[in-house]
C-alpha cells in the first residue's frame, strides 16, 4: 500500500497534543480489559483492538477530528471539540474511573488530523514490512501504538546479546517539534554517523527527510534493517 505524506500544517503540534490526550485519557482507558493500555493504528488515526464488552464486540477510536464508538458494527461518533464531550459519547460504563470533565477545546484541526494518521500508516506498513523479513531469533514483538508516548513501535533483537532495541515512528516530543521514525537501542552503547539521535541513545530519520524520499516506507525500512544488521555487527 502507498503511503503519500504531505507537508506539515502550523497546527500540527497543538492537533498532536490534543490526540495525545485522547489517547491517554479516552481511548486506552476504554480497552477491556482495564490492564491493556495499547492501542493500534486504524484507518484514518488509531484506536483499541476489538474487544469484548457486556456481550458485544466493541472498538473505540479515533478517525480525523472524531471519536468513533463501534458496537457489533454500528458506529456513534461526536467531534473531538472536548474532553468531556468525548466522555460523554463513551460513558461511564466505559470509563468507570470517571468521565473526564474538563471542557478545554482541543483544537484539533482535521487537516493536522489527517496528517498524523498518514504518518502512522507509514509506521505501521514499515513496520509490518521490516518484522516480516527478520529471522526467529530477533523474538519480533507485537506492533503497538501506545498511548505514553503516543509512538507506534515493536522490539527486536536477541536481547542477552546486547541487540535488542527499540524501532518505532515517533509524531514528536519535547525534543523534537515533527515526527520522526528512531531506533533505541536498549543497552548497546552506540555512536557513530548512523546514531545521529537527539535526546536519546540511538538513531533518528526527521519527518524532512521523509517528504523527501522517493517512497517514505522503503526509505523507513531501510532505515530499520541497516541498524538492526548494525546492532548484529
Amino acid at each position: 500500500m502507498a503511503v503519500e505524506l504531505k507537508p506539515l500544517p502550523g497546527s500540527f503540534a497543538d492537533a498532536r497534543d490534543g490526540l495525545h490526550r485522547v489517547a491517554e485519557e479516552l481511548v486506552a482507558p476504554a480497552r477491556k480489559p482495564h490492564n491493556e493500555i495499547a492501542l493500534a493504528q486504524t484507518d484514518g488515526g488509531f484506536g483499541t483492538p476489538d474487544f469484548e464488552f457486556a456481550g458485544s464486540r466493541m472498538q473505540v477510536r479515533v478517525e480525523g477530528a472524531e471519536l468513533v464508538l463501534s458496537s457489533d458494527g454500528e458506529e456513534r461518533r461526536a467531534p473531538l471539540t472536548s474532553l468531556a464531550d468525548g466522555a460523554a459519547l463513551l460513558g461511564a460504563e466505559l470509563l468507570p474511573d470517571g468521565l473526564p470533565d474538563d471542557t478545554t477545546p482541543l483544537d484539533i484541526d482535521p487537516e493536522a488530523a489527517a496528517r498524523l494518521a498518514d504518518y502512522y500508516a507509514l509506521g505501521a506498513e514499515a513496520l509490518d514490512r521490516f518484522t516480516e523479513d527478520l529471522p526467529p531469533e530477533a523474538d519480533a514483538s507485537t506492533k503497538n501504538l501506545w498511548p505514553e508516548h503516543f509512538d507506534i513501535a515493536i522490539e527486536a533483537g536477541p536481547e542477552a546479546a546486547g541487540q535488542r532495541a527499540n524501532y518505532g515512528a515517533s509524531p514528536g516530543d519535547e525534543q523534537h517539534d515533527e515526527p520522526y521514525i528512531y531506533v533505541g537501542p536498549w543497552t548497546a552503547e552506540v555512536e557513530g554517523q548512523l546514531w545521529n539521535a537527539s535526546g536519546f541513545n540511538g538513531a533518528e530519520l526527521g519527518y524532512a527527510d521523509l517528504l523527501a524520499a522517493d517512497d517514505p516506507v522503503d526509505a523507513t525500512v531501510d532505515f530499520f534493517r541497516i541498524r538492526y544488521e548494525a546492532l548484529r555487527a
